[in-house]
């Protein structure tokens, strides 16, 4: 059992329960009061007990956790405050990723993965196009045409609209004036960076959940300050990898420390103009994934941003100051005091609001999983540098990665798009039917950094079992990403 890892210090010192943080948390606060740094904080702990850490990097300054820290002045006057000498500096193992491939290694999900429920959020589309997409993607997942990128779905799209009236009997309604608003917003998807997320090869979660030589676990580091401006990407990418983490991670019950511990910053965004449903789906997620041995912590600004049926499922939180300037703002403030174990010496509302840059109120779950009373307390300053890295130590790292070339490398492959084509291309006659691709041998599953070549890779079956109608379903999970990992 690993020792309980020390986060912050007010009366006493305060402890994160390794074996707790799977129960999920909360880091919330007004800008600048110093969610980042307590992020990092926590996700060094973490990791020096060999729990690997996914986190998005939405302002650049997370990059600084690669590389060991320095005494500079406000780290100084922080271990002052915490009665501190000094402090062992030391970076984490980290794997840069990028959607763009920029400012690291390439980030992406084929249009199969992402399903027809998040890509719908995504495309921004209303109930009946949302139905409309489905409906495609039934026709392509019965059909063994595989959606891999976004000319895989113009393609299918175009295929169903085409042969409507075919479809109709089967399947229900086609309409072509739903198919034409989605391919319009496939478009401006395109125009905001989604052709470079959807392709392959995809991303292998396997990938999230390293350890280096020394045991640490390896921070992986998003580069998302260009997809902030595009909040649903953002929101929808972090959702699926979420998604996709619930589908294929095993049952585990509750281990002596998470597989993998999850930071969403800028959570708001996750449930800004979410359906009902959608929300539903996500509080589901949410809850069940804890047995997987997956944390999740949601760091925003206002914890009222996020829906109650979510908030109540996180168990430690860390809460920094807020501003009471406006009536919204005192009922926050209000809403958030009222969340925590109340502690009979403590003005917890009033707290809130004269917390100073690294203060914030405590509150983790204990051995039997109930809060502890909140406590005020200083957080500990990381061990690792505070703030960004410069582009050559970022490049370094990346180039040094096990996993270096493999996702840079972008590999089309026959899919819709291309057996479409071909059939367009074919009398009719010689159309095979669709939906009973011939069967090609099936590599083996690939481990984390034993590769499969692009051979390999092409020679993937398009079909699943063939031989019945039910063995060519694909089947989905509770987001519309494939059940339990890729069938293709």
């Amino acid at each position: 059992m690993p020792e309980p890892l020390l986060i912050a210090k007010g009366e006493r010192e305060l402890y994160l329960l390794p074996q707790m943080a799977n129960r999920h948390g909360l880091i919330a606060g007004a800008t600048g009061t110093g969610k980042t740094v307590t992020l990092q904080t926590m996700a060094q702990k973490l990791s020096q007990i060999g729990v690997p850490i996914f986190m998005a990097d939405v302002k650049g300054d997370l990059a600084g956790i690669s590389q060991p820290g320095s005494a500079v002045p406000k780290v100084t006057e922080r271990l002052g405050h915490l009665g501190l000498a000094d402090l062992a500096f030391a970076g984490c193992p980290v794997t840069f990723w990028d959607v763009f491939g920029e400012q690291g290694h390439p980030v992406r999900a084929t249009i199969s993965d992402m399903g027809p429920v998040l890509l719908s959020r995504l495309l921004n589309l209303n109930d009946t196009q949302s139905g409309v997409l489905s409906l495609v993607f039934k026709i392509a997942d019965d059909s063994g045409l595989l959606l891999l990128d976004l000319k895989d779905l113009r393609a299918m799209l175009q295929h169903a609209g085409d042969h409507a009236r075919e479809f109709t009997t089967e399947y229900g309604n086609v309409s072509t004036a739903s198919i034409g608003a989605i391919q319009r917003n496939l478009l401006a998807l395109e125009q905001q960076g989604g052709d470079q997320f959807f392709g392959e090869p995809a991303l292998c979660l396997d990938d999230l959940l390293q350890t280096d030589s020394n045991g640490h676990g390896v921070v992986n580091v998003l580069a998302a300050d260009r997809l902030i401006p595009s909040p649903k990407i953002y929101s929808t990418f972090l959702l699926w990898l979420l998604a996709e983490l619930f589908e294929q991670l095993p049952e585990v019950g509750d281990l002596d420390r998470p597989k993998l511990v999850f930071f969403f910053d800028e959570a708001h965004l996750l449930f800004a103009d979410a359906p009902k449903a959608l929300l539903e789906k996500i509080e589901q997620v949410v809850r069940l994934i804890r047995s997987k041995g997956v944390g999740v912590f949601f760091v925003t600004q206002n914890p009222l941003d996020i829906p109650d049926t979510v908030l109540g499922q996180l168990g430690n939180r860390v809460q920094h100051a807020l501003r009471a300037f406006t009536p919204r703002d005192q009922k926050t403030v209000r809403a958030a005091a009222q969340t925590f174990r109340s502690n009979p010496q403590l003005d917890v509302e009033k707290t809130i609001t004269e917390l100073v840059v690294g203060e914030a109120l405590v509150s983790m779950l204990e051995a039997d999983g109930s809060p502890s009373i909140v406590e005020r307390a200083l957080v500990f300053p990381p061990e690792s540098q505070i703030g960004p890295i410069r582009p050559d130590q970022r490049q370094a790292i990346i180039e040094q990665s096990v996993i270096y070339g493999h996702y840079e490398r972008v590999i089309d492959r026959e899919s819709a798009y291309e057996m479409l084509k071909a059939r367009r291309a074919t009398p009719p006659e010689r159309i095979p039917t669709l939906g009973m691709p011939a069967p090609t041998p099936i590599p083996a599953p690939r481990t984390s950094y034993g590769r499969q070549s692009t051979g390999e890779v092409l020679l993937k079956s398009a079909a699943r079992a063939v031989g019945s109608q039910l063995g060519r379903q694909i089947m989905r999970g509770v987001l519309g990403s494939i059940l339990g990992g890729r069938r293709f």
